[in-house]
């Protein structure tokens, strides 16, 4: 079963500040997009339907440490990895690196929740068609 996921970003102008340097908010959402790609990569998406509900993963914590600045035209390397997997949420760790030295690092939790609208979001058990293809990266 999978526990992770690599990717490449290339900085794009949009990225950057006015040093040229990539903002620190970006990387939630490359770390986002990351996540997308895994969960696509299994079969799945961020947001499907099960059951007739609407099924999502709305955002309980997210961190970054930032090591070294990364510039306009640079490629990181996204390595994502299962670091948690509860019964109703999953923790993503993300290492971002340039040439082999790590640049960024970073955590994001979500939990498994039914978000139809008009309705309150509640968190539910991860799905078996989801949970059954995941599992936690080994602790090192």
């Amino acid at each position: 079963m999978p526990y992770e996921y690599r990717t490449k970003r290339k900085i794009e102008f949009a990225d950057t500040d006015l040093a040229g340097i990539c903002h620190f908010a970006r990387f939630f959402v490359f770390m986002e997009t990351a996540e997308h790609e895994f969960l696509n990569s299994l079969g799945t998406s961020v947001s499907t339907e099960l059951n007739g509900n609407q099924i999502g993963w709305p955002r309980l914590a997210a961190s970054c440490e930032y090591l070294t600045p990364v510039r306009f035209e640079e490629v990181v390397d996204i390595h994502l990895t299962v670091f948690r997997k509860g019964t109703k949420s999953m923790t993503y760790k993300f290492v971002f690196t340039k040439d082999d030295a790590v640049v960024v690092r970073g955590h994001m939790t979500s939990a498994c929740c039914v978000c139809n609208p008009g309705e309150p979001v509640r968190a539910i058990a991860i799905p078996d068609f989801i949970a059954e293809k995941l599992e936690e990266a080994p602790k090192s």
